[in-house]
This record gives structure tokens, sequence and C-alpha cells, in this order.
């Protein structure tokens, strides 16, 4: 199975539903005394988080091509690899964590949030994981048993 769908298009349709779920169901909304606050720290956070990662693999010299994984030629395994296997995507899982804050969007968000984990796990990160173990074999496969898949 290749993956179809760029990851930011899934996130942002993601985003997208959020806000319209949280524009149908306002009961379902919640308001808090520094909201706006922690939803700027969350999104920095997973911004941060995903930039570092993309940076990593422009360092490498290797795809950031979520599309054409069979194209890496390194295996990155420093920085914030050391402790997810994918913190482009935990990013952007944090970036729609951010946004559901910043709409007081609290079931939406848990809801689309928790299913954007699971289509990219089952859509896009395993077909990546099993290009890598063809391109990197052993040293994929124990980079695997070190360092989870999220967090």
């Amino acid at each position: 199975m290749k993956p179809l769908v760029p990851p930011p298009l899934v996130t942002f349709v993601a985003g997208v539903l959020i806000w319209y779920a949280n524009r149908q169901f306002p009961e379902f909304s919640f308001v808090f005394s520094g909201q706006l606050g922690a939803a700027i720290l969350v999104a920095s956070i997973g911004f941060f988080i995903e930039l570092a990662g993309v940076i990593q693999f422009f360092r490498r010299k290797t795809t950031v091509n979520p599309l054409k994984p069979e194209r890496a030629t390194g295996l990155v395994t420093d920085g914030f690899y050391r402790f997810t296997r994918n913190p482009m995507y935990l990013g952007m899982v944090l970036l729609l964590t951010a946004w559901s804050v910043y709409l007081g969007a609290v079931v939406p968000g848990l809801l689309f949030a928790a299913a954007t984990v699971w289509y990219l796990t089952h859509f896009q990160i395993k077909p990546e994981e099993l290009a890598l173990e063809t391109l990197f074999g052993d040293e994929y496969l124990a980079y695997k048993t070190r360092v989870r898949r999220w967090i």
C-alpha cells in the first residue's frame, strides 16, 4: 500500500472538520482563562517539533516527500527522532490540538485528532515503515525497537 494523501492535507481537513463540528455543536464548546495562551503554547511546541524534523531531513539530504518514502537516502535517528519515529506527524497532531483549544472545541478536537492519528498510522506511517525496512533493513528494525512510533 502506497501513501496517497499528503499528511498536511489530512491535518488541514481535520482542522476544518473540527471548526465545522464546533460551529454545529456549540454546546460542546468550552472557554477558560488563559485559553489563547494555552493554544499558542501547544501550537508553538507542535510547530517547533515539526520544523525540527523537517530540518533534520534536509540536513541529511533525504526526502521529506511523504508520498515517496522509498526515495529516502538516509535514516534519521537523532534529535527528536530519538523520542518519536514521527516528529513531523506528532507536530501536526499538536497543531490540531492547539486549534481545538483555541476554538474551545474539546469533543470535536479529541475525536478528529484521534481520527487523524489513526489515519496517519494506518495509511501513512505503516507504508513508510515498510519502505524503510526494505531500504535500511536491520538498522531500521533496531531503531524501531528503541523508539516508539508516536511518543
